[in-house]
C-alpha cells in the first residue's frame, strides 16, 4: 500500500497534505471537476500524527456532494465506532462510496435516498442531530440497501488501509512472513488472555 500521508498543492497553490488512499489533496483542476469535498485535521496525539508531513487532509469527491460525503461519514462511525479513530480513516469509506457512486446510477440513487431519509428525521440536516438519536436513527434502517451498501463497503475499507494498521497497530510486516514475530503481541486495545488459553509461542 502507499504511505500514510502524500502532499500536493491546494486551489491558492500551497502544500496540502492529505491522508492517500481516501483523503487526496484537492487541485484547481480537480475542484473544476469534482462534486463535494471533505476536509479534516488530524490530532496531535493520533498515531498518524507522526506518520503525516501535514495535519490537515482533504478528500474530492466526484459523484457526492459534500453534505452527502459527511453524512455518510458520520454514519460510518456509527457502524463501526472507534472513539479515537481519525475521522480521516472513515473518509476512506467515503471514497469507496463515491466512487461507486460515480461508476453507477443506482448506487448514486441509493446513497442519496438514503441521507435524504436521514435529512428528514433530523429536520433537514442529519448532522446536527443528537449523537445518541443518530444512533437510533442508524439502527432504524438496518435492513435497507442504503445501510447494506454502507455497511459492507466500511467493513473492508474502515480496516484494511495502512492507517488503520498504524491506528490498531499491527505491526507485521507486509507479505507472506506473518506477524507471529513481528508485532502478534503489541496490541494494545485488547486485554491480555489469561496465559492458560494462550498456549505457548511456536519457535521460528
Amino acid at each position: 500500500m502507499e504511505s500514510p500521508v502524500v502532499s500536493d498543492r491546494d486551489p491558492a497553490g500551497t502544500e496540502a497534505p492529505v491522508a492517500s488512499g481516501a483523503p487526496i489533496a484537492p487541485t484547481r483542476r480537480g475542484l473544476l471537476h469534482a462534486t463535494g469535498l471533505l476536509t479534516g485535521t488530524l490530532a496531535l496525539s493520533s498515531a498518524l500524527a507522526a506518520l503525516a508531513p501535514s495535519r490537515s487532509w482533504a478528500l474530492e469527491m466526484k459523484g457526492l456532494s459534500s453534505h452527502q460525503g459527511a453524512v455518510l461519514l458520520a454514519f460510518t462511525r456509527h457502524l463501526y465506532p472507534h472513539p479515537h479513530l481519525e475521522d480521516a480513516v472513515y473518509a476512506l469509506v467515503v471514497k469507496e462510496l463515491d466512487s461507486k457512486a460515480s461508476a453507477d446510477a443506482a448506487t448514486k440513487t441509493t446513497l442519496a435516498h438514503g441521507v435524504a431519509q436521514l435529512d428528514a428525521i433530523g429536520s433537514g440536516d442529519w448532522l446536527k442531530r443528537a449523537k445518541p438519536l443518530q444512533e437510533v436513527d442508524v439502527v432504524s434502517l438496518q435492513g435497507t440497501p442504503f445501510f447494506t451498501l454502507v455497511r459492507s463497503t466500511a467493513v473492508v475499507a474502515l480496516y484494511n488501509n495502512d492507517m488503520a494498521f498504524a491506528h490498531f497497530g499491527y505491526g507485521g510486516k507486509k507479505g507472506n512472513d506473518g506477524y507471529l514475530y513481528k508485532g502478534f503481541n503489541d496490541l494494545k486495545w485488547l486485554p491480555n488472555p489469561p496465559a492458560a488459553a494462550s498456549g505457548p509461542i511456536p519457535k521460528a
